[in-house]
């Protein structure tokens, strides 16, 4: 190397360890990588190969596989890429000596997995059973993995049906497979399973139930588990273990309980305070949320990305301005930004808060935006009124590498009907259905709504009928579509259909009919509904829902009845 490396750019130092991989010199082109490594700079696939490659043909894979490995998992491209193409081969070459052992298997399956290469993965199975190691224990916990990963669960399946003698490790890999691929039942059966067979659940099985019992709300199980994590003391002490019990707590909206353990715990990090934090928020309790960032930080402990991802958005539904910026101050200070997540919260935050141009000015800087950020700037604009400004984001993001999503559709669609602007919901309408986007409920449900705003009715008839399975959501904008041309009757009509064929009405639809009954002074059939939402389906009034019946009543001098509510309104926890 002529130069020292830090005054070199990326691609002279690819060049180097490649040199270095072809000469045969191993240790000083793993001393580059690791170089590479520790500055941040991401190693191209090619560079990869060579060194993978390098590795094979010197015949000392072992150790120098780890090494690699543990690089891998920090190289996206290496996995998606290096490992769907050529890097298989070399592991199948037996031809150059390379001893095929459970190891190098494990590495290889661990890192299809993590690139969801399902296909090489396939093959990976089909030589294991050629050279006669299907039978590890090891091998197929791996394999289990992959093919969970890869989201073939019927094999995963199947694979542990195949293991005779069934350790926790093993049990350890279906339930986590389980709660990757959101089959929380499923997991909570394997939980029950394992404990019947007679085995306990070790700490990672844990830290992967505890998250599945908080989704599911199992509250119950959820004790059950912490009984068991306090008769094992080993357990109770770990910190992550502690961190899993709260965030388990928080999401069955036990926050009492949530609180007790993270009082009770005697040693606490960051990751203990996020997870406090998030429960504070899951559970509205948004002043608690910002207030505890300040609290962790009297403690000693230093917010990590997570914690300000977590609490960026509570400053942002507060309208937080000073607090926010005091964050955004330090993401600044301890490297935090670029991070795309960060960068796009602080957006949103800051378009909340009223301050457009700050969101312009991160928006702008961003040097890898992706279709979240680009969603957020159009958001922004919207939220302070700018709709012309977002639909000009949208263009640029069409001409962009990062093509609209289903939510960037379903957004620009709002703007199209607020606008009035047809000539561009129709051309979002057809591109919608190219991409096959108009079976997504949200979708079709601002399509039928743009229709309606647009006055074209019969059209949003149509993409109502079009719908094959209609939801609530379809349902609600149906319903908004025919209020927008003061088709009250009609609209009432529809959400009396909309039970009769079995489909349950949700705090948005409740919402849409109230305000049609309010501009169509239809105060009988407001409450009737009113009473029909909190007495039948058990749907808690909000504000909204109080304050358009209430302003009806009073409109058509029914100032007793509208007293009524107002009491009902202030006795309402």
């Amino acid at each position: 190397m002529s130069l020292p490396l830090h005054t070199k750019n990326p691609h002279a130092i690819f060049s180097d360890i490649q040199r270095f991989a072809r000469q045969g010199k191993l240790k000083e082109a793993l001393t580059i990588l690791d170089y590479c490594d520790q500055q941040g700079i991401p190693v191209n696939p090619t560079t990869f190969s060579s060194l993978l490659r390098a590795c094979v043909e010197s015949k000392s894979l072992t150790h120098e596989c780890v090494y690699l490995e543990c690089i891998a998992e920090r190289q996206c491209d290496f996995r998606s890429k290096t490992l769907q193409g050529g890097t298989f081969d070399l592991f199948r070459n037996e031809g150059i000596g390379v001893e095929l052992n459970v190891y190098s298997f494990s590495c290889m399956i661990k890192s299809f997995a993590g690139a969801t290469a399902f296909r090489q993965g396939l093959k990976a199975h089909a030589l294991l059973i050629k050279n006669g190691l299907v039978d590890s224990s090891i091998l197929r916990t791996s394999l289990i993995d992959m093919y969970f990963k890869c989201g073939k669960i019927k094999l995963a399946r199947l694979m542990f049906e195949e293991i005779v003698e069934r350790d926790v490790v093993v049990w350890g890999a279906m339930i986590a497979g389980f709660g990757h691929n959101r089959l929380q039942r499923e997991a909570l059966e394997y939980l029950r399973w394992m404990r019947r067979e007679g085995i306990c659940p070790n700490s990672v099985i844990m830290t992967t139930i505890l998250p599945v019992i908080g989704e599911v709300g199992a509250w119950k199980l959820g004790r059950e588990v912490h009984a068991y994590v306090v008769k094992t003391k080993s357990y109770s002490k770990q910190v992550f273990i502690q961190s899993a019990l709260i965030d388990m707590y928080c999401k069955c909206g036990d926050m009492a309980s949530g609180r007790q353990v993270f009082y009770a715990s005697t040693e606490r990090n960051a990751v203990s305070w996020t997870a406090l934090m998030s429960g504070y928020v899951s559970n509205g309790r948004l002043d608690q949320a910002l207030r505890s960032i300040a609290w962790m930080q009297q403690e000693g402990f230093r917010p990590d990305v997570v914690t300000v991802a977590t609490v960026l958005p509570v400053c942002a539904e507060l309208r937080a301005l000073r607090q926010g910026k005091e964050i955004h101050s330090y993401a600044v200070k301890n490297g935090f930004l670029p991070n795309v997540s960060i960068a796009t919260s602080l957006m949103v935050m800051y378009s909340k808060c009223g301050n457009l141009d700050y969101s312009f000015k991160l928006f702008d800087g961003m040097d890898a935006r992706n279709v979240i950020s680009w969603t957020a700037m159009i958001d922004s604009y919207v939220e302070n009124g700018c709709l012309h400004e977002a639909v000009g984001v949208f263009r640029s993001m069409q001409l962009s590498k990062h093509r609209p999503d289903s939510v960037a559709m379903a957004r620009i669609l709002s703007i199209c009907g607020e606008l009035r602007v047809l000539k561009l919901g129709k051309e979002i309408h057809g591109q919608i259905l190219k991409k096959d986007f108009e079976s997504i409920p949200f979708v079709s449900a601002e399509i039928i709504k743009m229709y309606g705003k647009f006055g074209a009715i019969s059209k949003a008839k149509l993409a109502f009928k079009a719908i094959p399975a209609k939801g609530s959501m379809a349902w609600t904008a149906i319903i908004e579509a025919y209020g927008y041309n003061d088709l009250y009757q009609d609209a009432i009509n529809l959400f009396h259909q909309m039970q009769s064929d079995g489909f349950i009405p949700n705090h948005y639809t409740f919402k849409a009919v109230l305000s049609i009954c309010e501009r169509a002074e239809l105060a009988d059939d407001a409450c009737l509904i009113f009473n029909l939402m909190s007495r039948r389906y058990r749907i808690k009034a909000s504000n909204e829902h109080y304050s358009s019946i209430i302003e009806l009543l009073n409109r058509v001098g029914r100032t007793e009845d509208a007293q009524r509510f107002i009491q009902m309104r202030s006795a309402s926890p």
